[in-house]
């Protein structure tokens, strides 16, 4: 009953969660997309599908990856150790998020951005009314944004599993700046904060 309630929390925060950052993604691709010339449109429909494929890259690596060698690293001090062996205990929801709401949000808005971008090139190349026209371009542009995608995620998928410690590491050590340098708690737990209570309260 408790897995299932936990599993029901887990599940409504993440729809949350993925609405408010397919908002914010839709609203700032939009006001970036509606300055620019086709080409940087175009720039711009690349650098969100690579977004997706580095995450989607990320969350296959935290569900390869062991613990084991992030608990040595941890019990060395390594700077990120401890961060990596969060990710690899919470594997599941780790790649859930990177995977099915950064990956998923990255595809649906460089379909977006990827229409706007055709609009744009049929408009400024004068062939704005020609359906016909804007449809073939349209067809190849779509074509191609989804090829690489999915080549990329392809790629990535390979890169994941066979440098899966790696890869969390680096994301671990990320954390783990994000923390120190600005005081951004991603991974902590429950246990942690009250660790840190107690010592605030003591001193």
């Amino acid at each position: 009953m408790n897995k299932l309630k936990n599993s029901l929390n887990w599940t409504l925060g993440i729809a949350v969660i993925t609405f408010v950052l397919a908002a914010l993604f839709s609203i700032v691709s939009t006001f970036i997309l509606s300055g620019v010339t086709w080409a940087v449109g175009m720039i711009i429909v690349l650098i969100i599908v690579l977004v997706g494929v580095i995450f989607d890259t990320i969350g296959v690596a935290a569900t390869a990856a062991e613990e084991a060698p992030f608990h040595a690293m941890a019990a060395e001090r390594v700077s990120g150790a401890k961060e990596a062996v969060l990710i690899t205990k919470n594997a599941d929801r780790f790649a859930n998020f990177c995977n099915d709401v950064i990956g998923d949000i990255a595809g649906i808005i460089s379909g977006t951005a990827s229409a706007f971008v055709v609009i744009q090139l049929a408009q400024q190349i004068g062939q704005g009314e020609n359906s016909a026209y804007q449809f073939w371009i349209s067809v190849i542009f779509t074509s191609v944004v989804a090829s690489l995608t999915v080549g990329g995620k392809a790629l990535g998928k390979t890169l994941a599993l066979h440098y899966a410690t790696p890869i969390i590491f680096q994301v671990g050590r990320l954390f783990y700046l994000l923390e120190v340098k600005l005081k951004i708690n991603i991974l902590k737990n429950g246990k942690d904060r009250e660790k840190r209570k107690k010592k605030a309260k003591r001193k």
